[in-house]
This record gives structure tokens, C-alpha cells and sequence, in this order.
């Protein structure tokens, strides 16, 4: 299907989001959308699959003028989208989760919802058991399942935000040749991503923006630094690594012990250093979670010791850590970080500690104010957190914390950000550094975790490996470890 858009503006409050944007997408084409987070790429696509409304403009689809109301109508016109957090019914099986929301009678014919699922499935090579309940799935089970359904719809335009968040390499290798074999079927395919090196892998052309405008077009041979410039508009290069040199003990753990329902990880010893940066690299729910969460009172130890400044926090409440100046900064900023619905000013009213029982207003609004300038974040006091890009929603949190901290645990800092944001969000972390604060962080990004760590943890099965000099590591190595070579039995 040919996909027009024509001058497309929308507003949200003072905020020119998409501004006089303009593009075609051919029939049998997968077509790149790249930039910087805040950049105006997730409300075009939300105006093109029916969730906004733009202000003015239009969409035409096989060159017809259509008017798309809702993402429901979307569908029917044949547009798609997979967003970022996959929307399904984790309680639900998945039979029933491609049923639900399809037009027709009450009682589907489940037997051949059954077989159009299995043959859909064969076309891609799929493998997922369709009585199983999706909050038993993977995440990028879980994707697989939102295009099943979404082609199963009848979709012909598939768009996809940031569809590799959070997903392992060998499912964005089988989700990038599933894209290649519907846009082979003459489907359009819309890819939005700030990755560069995912675009230029994947894209037949590439659609630049910045600060809501489409700034430029690029086809291949993509040349990097010319995508840098024109989403950014300036060159941008990595600071260079800073080890630290000393240690002045901080935390330390002696036959640490920490498990849930699935994976029980034991004989942790480990002592961390004022300043220090540990990353933790592994495969997603090999235990760098749980470790976090036993480092920050979150989940109860079940053996060993814990002591922070020299003080014994085993078995200690989240709210001990907290006022010893231990702070957690989840992966899920919207589920477990913020709270939808409040402002950022709301937030940094709960986030402080109030005196008395009277919120002073004007006093919050000041600091609100401030910290939206100090952590360069795109909004103003009243604006709410769900509103915001990702990368803004983690300047946000990270504007929530206190100072000063002994400890900051942190999953996934830079997940779904561009350059820029990584970067930027970096500079503020390495600051805290040079003021004692010791970080302990997940990242699945290997080239991160060598970057900006001065130790590493890897776990695999339950296992923890002795810590690794960052400095004389490398990816290859590193990626051996997670799949479970080169460990002593």
C-alpha cells in the first residue's frame, strides 16, 4: 500500500510536535524513520494509525484521501502499529488475545482462528504455543504475537516503534528477516528507531527528523556521520573511558544470597568502591534484577551479608535503604518509576520531603522549574509524565533524585534513548561519581556496560562470575560469557 502524508502539523500545548512534515513510502518498502528522542517520530505514526488526530494535513493511502479516526479504523483501512510496550492481555491465552477486539459475531470459530494462527505462524517461523498465557511469553514473543495479530487483521501498512527495545539479538535478527519478507510480499513497513546502525542494516531509505520536521532524506550507502548531523545537528563523540583509581569501600557482600520463584543465585562476594561504576551483563532474567533488588531492600537476601558504609542493611526495608541515601531507578518509568496522570511538578512534591502539612505551591513550582532547566527536559511544570518522550521521562527521573546519594542502582539508563539523551544522561551519573556515589547498573547494550563500568558482573543460570576489569575486556568475551561459555563448573 502507498502511504502519503502531506503536510502534517500537530500541537501539544506550546509544543510543536510534528511541523509541516511530508513523506511518501512506496508499496514493498521498509522505510526508516530516524531521530532524536522528542523528535516528533512517535506522533506521526500515532496520527497515521489513529490515536492522534493531526492538526492539520492529510493521508492519503493508494493515493485515496483517508481520514483515520481511531486506531480501530486504522485497521480497517489496513494500517498497523506495534508500539513500544506491546498491547495485549498478559492474563489471557494467546488464542484469545488474537480473538479479542476482531469485528464479527460473539462466539469466534476457535478451530479456525486456531489454524489461520498456525499457518501465519509457519510463514515466519514462529513457535508460540497458542494455549500458552502471554505473561508466560518473552517480550519478543510477545512482538511476534502483535504482528501476527495485526496481519491477521488485515494489516497491509505495519509500523514499529523502537521494536527492539528490550528484546535479545537472536529475536531482532528473526524480527528484522520478518520485515524483509512482508516488504518481499509488497507490504509497507515503517521502521522508527534512533539506532543508527539498525536503519542503515535494515531500511531501503531513511527519513530524518528533528524538533518535529523532517530534516532529510537519506538512501544507501548510508554514510553515518551525515545521519549523525542531520538528527543532531552537530558531530557527537563518546568521552573517553576514566578508570577509577582508588578504592575507598563503600558496599560490601559476603556470601550474598538472593532468589525467587525461578532462579536462586548464591555465594555473591563482592566489595565496591566511592565512585565505582559495576555494570551487570547477561541475558534478560538471568538475576541482574534480582541482584538490584536485593541491593536496594526491594527483595529480602536469603543468605550472606549486606553492609553499606559500613553498616549492616541484611534484611533491612526499602524505606531503611532509601534514607541512607540508596536510590533504585527501574526500567519502567511509566509502571514503576512515575505515576501517570500527575504532573512534574506533582512528582517533585511527592519526591521531596515535605515539612508540614501544607504544600507550598509557589516553592515547588520554583523547583519544578529549575530542575526541568538543569536536566534539560521537554516540558513544563504541568505537563504530565506520560506525555513525554522516553528520554524524557528518564531525565525525569533522574531530576526525582536526591542528593546527596552512597548508592544508585539503575536498569536499563539509557533503553530506548538516542545518542545524545545516552550520552548526555552518562555526564550526569560520572558526576555523581566524583562526589562518592558508587553505581551498580544493567544494561543489555555490551558496548555500554564496556564503556562506562570500571567492573563487570555477568550472570548466567543462576551463576555470577568473579568481576572483570572493564578496561581489558572485550565484547566477543564478554558475549561468551552470556552464552554461557568459558565458565569453571
Amino acid at each position: 500500500m502507498k502511504v502519503e502524508i502531506k503536510n502534517i502539523h500537530k500541537h501539544f500545548g506550546k509544543v510543536h510536535a510534528n511541523n509541516d512534515i511530508s513523506m511518501t513510502i512506496q508499496p514493498g518498502t521498509i522505510q526508516g524513520i530516524l531521530g532524536e528522542n522528542g523528535a516528533g517520530k512517535s506522533t506521526l505514526m500515532k496520527i497515521l494509525s489513529g490515536f492522534y488526530q493531526a492538526d492539520k494535513g492529510e493521508i492519503r493511502l493508494d493515493g485515496k484521501l483517508t481520514r483515520i479516526k481511531s486506531p480501530a479504523d486504522a485497521i480497517k483501512h489496513g494500517v498497523g502499529m506495534l508500539h513500544q510496550d506491546p498491547l495485549d492481555f498478559p492474563p489471557m491465552p494467546v488464542i484469545d488475545n488474537l480473538i479479542i477486539g476482531q469485528s464479527g459475531g460473539l462466539l469466534p470459530n476457535r478451530k479456525v482462528v486456531r489454524k489461520q494462527f498456525e499457518d501465519l505462524q509457519a510463514r515466519f517461523n514462529f513457535k508460540i504455543d497458542p494455549d500458552a498465557y502471554v505473561d508466560s511469553l518473552t517480550v519478543g514473543e510477545r512482538q511476534q504475537l502483535e504482528i501476527l495479530r495485526l496481519l491477521w487483521l488485515g494489516a497491509k501498512v505495519l509500523i514499529l516503534d523502537e521494536p527492539t527495545t528490550g528484546i535479545s539479538a537472536s529475536q531482532k535478527e528473526m524480527l528484522f528477516a520478518t520485515l524483509k519478507i512482508l516488504a518481499s510480499q509488497g507490504m509497507s513497513v515503517i521502521f522508527v528507531s534512533h539506532k543508527l546502525d539498525e536503519v542503515e542494516q535494515l531500511c531501503n531509505q531513511v527519513a530524518v527528523f528533528r524538533q518535529g520536521k523532517n530534516v532529510g532524506q537519506a538512501m544507501p550507502p548510508y554514510r553515518t556521520p551525515q545521519l549523525v548531523q542531520l538528527m543532531f545537528g552537530k558531530s557527537m563523540e563518546l568521552a573517553p573511558r576514566i578508570d577509577s583509581t582508588s578504592c575507598d569501600v563503600l558496599v560490601h557482600m559476603k556470601d550474598l544470597a538472593v532468589e525467587n520463584y525461578r532462579l536462586h543465585i548464591s555465594g555473591i562476594n563482592l566489595d565496591i568502591c566511592k565512585g565505582e561504576v559495576i555494570g551487570l551483563a547477561g541475558m534478560e532474567g538471568s538475576g541482574q534484577r534480582l541482584f538490584l533488588q536485593a541491593c536496594t531492600g526491594l527483595r529480602r537476601t536469603v543468605g550472606g551479608k549486606l553492609y553499606i558504609g559500613q553498616r549492616d542493611f541484611t534484611g533491612k526495608p526499602y524505606h531503611q535503604f532509601l534514607n541512607s541515601q540508596v536510590s533504585y531507578v527501574p526500567a519502567s518509568r511509566l509502571e514503576e518509576g512515575l505515576i501517570s496522570g500527575l504532573s512534574l511538578t506533582e512528582h517533585f512534591i511527592l519526591a521531596g520531603e515535605q515539612q508540614g502539612f501544607i504544600i507550598n505551591r509557589d516553592k515547588a513550582l520554583k523547583l519544578t522549574e529549575s530542575r526541568i532547566k538543569d536536566f534539560s527536559i521537554r516540558g513544563i511544570p504541568e505537563t504530565r509524565v506520560e506525555s513525554l518522550s522516553g528520554g524524557n521521562q528518564q531525565r525525569a527521573l533522574l531530576a526525582l533524585l536526591r542528593s546527596p546519594l552512597q548508592l544508585l542502582l539503575l536498569e536499563h539508563p539509557t533503553r530506548g534513548l538516542d545518542i545524545e539523551s545516552s550520552m548526555w544522561i552518562w555526564n550526569m551519573l560520572k558526576e555523581r561519581c566524583k562526589t562518592g556515589t558508587a553505581i551498580i547498573f544493567t544494561s543489555s547494550d555490551l558496548d555500554e556496560v564496556l564503556h562506562y563500568s570500571d567492573r563487570i558482573l555477568v550472570f548466567f543460570g543462576g551463576k555470577v562470575s568473579n568481576p572483570l576489569n572493564a578496561g581489558s575486556t572485550t565484547v566477543d568475551s564478554l558475549g561468551q560469557l552470556i552464552g554461557g561459555k568459558g565458565w569453571e563448573n
